[in-house]
C-alpha cells in the first residue's frame, strides 16, 4: 500500500476548485495536511453562468473536513485585480506559496461538439479561450513570484488529454482543441522558466472523470455511477475527481518532483508510479484504455485497465 503523502505546513492555491477536478485536488491536498486556498466564481451568494449548485465555500469546508485547512476566496481569474488581491492575501497570511494548481475552466457549456470553426458561435468560442487560457496566464503572472520565494515549488496545469494523445487527435472542436493544446504548451513553457529557478511545472490530465456535471449527464450519482455503464459501456473506465487529486498530492510530496519538469502526465500513469488508488481501491488507466480499446473500436472491457 502506498504511503500517504504528507504536506503539513505546505500552502497550495487551487484555482478553479468549485467542482470537478479542482474540488477533488483541493480535498486530497487537505487530506495530506496542506493549507489550501480555493477559488471559484460560484458562492453561496452568487452563481456563475454554469448555474450549478456547488460552491467554493463547500469545497473549503471539505478540505478542512479531510484534515487540512480550506480557505475560500471567491475570484474571477479573468479580472487581474482580483487575482492580484488573492495572491496578496496569501502572501500576507502565509508568507509564501508551495503549490499552484491552474484548474480554471468554466467553459463546459460553450463548446459545440464537432462544429467547424466557421459554424461554431464565435462569441462562445472566444469566451471559451478566455476562460481556459487567459485565466491561467493571469494567475501564473501574479502567483509565480510568490511561489518562487520558496525552493521546490510546483505548478500543475490541468488539461484534458496527454500531449502524445492530443498531438495526433482532433479534440471535439477547433476551440476546445486549441484550449487544451494551449494549456499543455503552458506547462512546457513554464518548465523552461521555472526549472532554472528551482521550481517545477507539469501538465496533468485526469481520465474519464466522474465530475458532478458528468454524473448529472448520465442521471446517476457517485454511489451508483456503474448504472450508467449500460448506457455507455466505456464509462466503466471512469474515475472519481479524487483520483487526480491523489496524483497532485503525490507530486507535491515528492522531493524529486523536478524529474517531471515540463512533462505531460496523467492520473493513471502517476498511480503506477506512486502506488495510490482511487477511493474504490481501483487504479484506472484511462488513457491507455482509450487508445487500445475505445478508439480502437473494441468492445468495452476494463480487464487489465483498472
Amino acid at each position: 500500500m502506498a504511503a500517504k503523502p504528507v504536506l503539513d505546513g505546505k500552502v497550495a492555491l487551487v484555482a478553479g476548485a468549485t467542482r470537478g477536478a479542482g474540488r477533488g485536488i483541493a480535498v486530497e491536498l487537505g487530506a495530506a495536511g496542506a493549507t489550501v486556498y480555493v477559488t471559484g466564481r460560484t458562492t453561496r451568494q452568487a452563481r456563475s453562468e454554469y448555474g450549478r449548485p456547488e460552491t467554493v465555500e463547500e469545497t473549503a469546508e471539505l478540505v478542512t473536513e479531510a484534515g487540512g485547512r480550506g480557505i475560500a476566496v471567491p475570484t474571477d481569474h479573468l479580472v487581474p485585480e482580483q487575482v492580484r488581491g488573492l495572491v496578496e492575501r496569501i502572501e500576507a497570511e502565509r508568507g509564501g506559496l508551495d503549490l499552484l494548481v491552474n484548474d480554471i475552466w468554466g467553459a463546459e457549456n460553450l463548446f459545440e461538439w464537432e462544429s467547424p470553426v466557421w459554424e461554431h458561435d464565435l462569441d462562445r468560442g472566444l469566451r471559451l479561450l478566455r476562460l481556459a487560457v487567459e485565466t491561467h496566464a493571469i494567475t501564473s503572472h501574479f502567483a509565480l513570484p510568490l511561489l518562487l520565494r520558496r525552493p521546490g515549488g510546483l505548478v500543475v496545469e490541468m488539461t484534458d488529454g496527454t500531449a502524445e494523445y492530443n498531438a495526433e487527435r482532433y479534440r471535439n472542436s477547433f476551440f476546445y482543441d486549441l484550449a487544451k493544446a494551449s494549456v499543455l504548451r503552458m506547462a512546457f513553457s513554464l518548465a523552461h522558466e521555472l526549472g532554472p529557478r528551482g521550481a517545477t511545472a507539469v501538465a496533468l490530465t485526469p481520465g474519464w472523470m466522474r465530475s458532478e456535471i458528468m454524473l448529472d449527464h448520465f442521471g446517476v450519482g457517485e454511489e451508483n455511477w456503474r448504472d450508467a455503464v449500460e448506457r455507455e459501456p466505456h464509462f466503466a473506465i471512469s474515475e472519481s475527481p479524487y483520483f487526480v487529486g491523489r496524483a497532485v498530492a503525490a507530486l507535491a510530496a515528492d522531493p524529486e518532483v523536478s524529474r517531471w519538469n515540463g512533462q505531460s502526465l496523467s492520473s493513471g500513469g502517476l498511480a503506477k508510479e506512486y502506488g495510490f488508488t482511487d477511493r474504490d481501491g481501483s487504479r484506472p488507466d484511462a488513457w491507455r484504455y482509450i487508445v487500445e480499446v475505445q478508439d480502437a473500436g473494441r468492445e468495452a472491457d476494463v480487464t487489465g485497465y483498472r
